[in-house]
């Protein structure tokens, strides 16, 4: 197995267990510290894509997915003073996510990867990325989804407030999820840079 594509699964595996915890962790109103780290996850599946074709990125997506079902399921199990550290809901919501997000960013990138460069990382990364935050917050916090889990009450998530203080009324979790993709879509273009730095070296380094 090639050096690249293990350093590929550690940094897959790294960023989801990383991304388990911060995500745990306010920053400002609308905002978690792991907003800032999950986002790296596609530009793992999108270099792993391009030096080593779809099949293999999917096993680093199945490799990151298995890392977030044990993490989620070790916070399930550990009390905090509201409760789990992880909701049943928050841990469906995330492996849900990651694991479709991650396939379709495989399947995107795939697709265009004979285009100019940059199309396919960030096509896929940006597609990819709309699909997880669409499908984590929704799973994990809108009021049509409660009977996934009666007694957890997100009712905090689901009160109205104007769209990032300022915009038409929605729930709070609506908000949440708007600022977390708008930092999933500036990293998308910022992740182009080590994207094409990493490929061009990882090309010419000897497996």
């Amino acid at each position: 197995m090639k050096r690249g594509f293990i350093i590929g699964v550690i940094a897959m595996a790294t960023i989801v267990v990383a991304s388990n915890i911060l995500v745990q962790h306010l920053l400002g109103d609308w905002l978690t510290w792991g907003a800032f780290t999950y986002p790296f996850a596609f530009l793992v599946t999108d270099i792993m894509n391009r030096l080593y074709g779809a099949n293999q990125a999917r096993k680093v997506v199945f490799v990151g997915f298995v890392v977030g079902v044990i993490c989620s399921f070790i916070g399930t199990q550990i009390m905090g003073e509201f409760g789990p550290l992880v909701t049943l809901r928050i841990a469906i919501g995330s492996g849900t996510a990651f694991l479709i997000a991650q396939l379709v960013d495989v399947f995107v990138f795939n697709k265009l990867r004979d285009g100019k460069w940059w199309r396919a990382p960030l096509a896929s990364t940006l597609v990819g990325s709309s699909l997880d935050t669409a499908l984590f917050f929704t799973i994990a916090f809108s009021a049509t989804l409660a009977s996934l889990e009666p007694v957890n009450d997100v009712s905090w998530a689901t009160g109205p407030v104007p769209l990032l203080g300022m915009g038409p009324t929605a729930p709070l979790w609506v908000s949440l999820g708007v600022a977390d993709w708008l930092v999933k879509l500036s990293l998308a273009l910022i992740a182009l840079v080590p994207f094409r730095m990493l490929v061009n070296k990882w090309q010419n380094t000897p497996a």
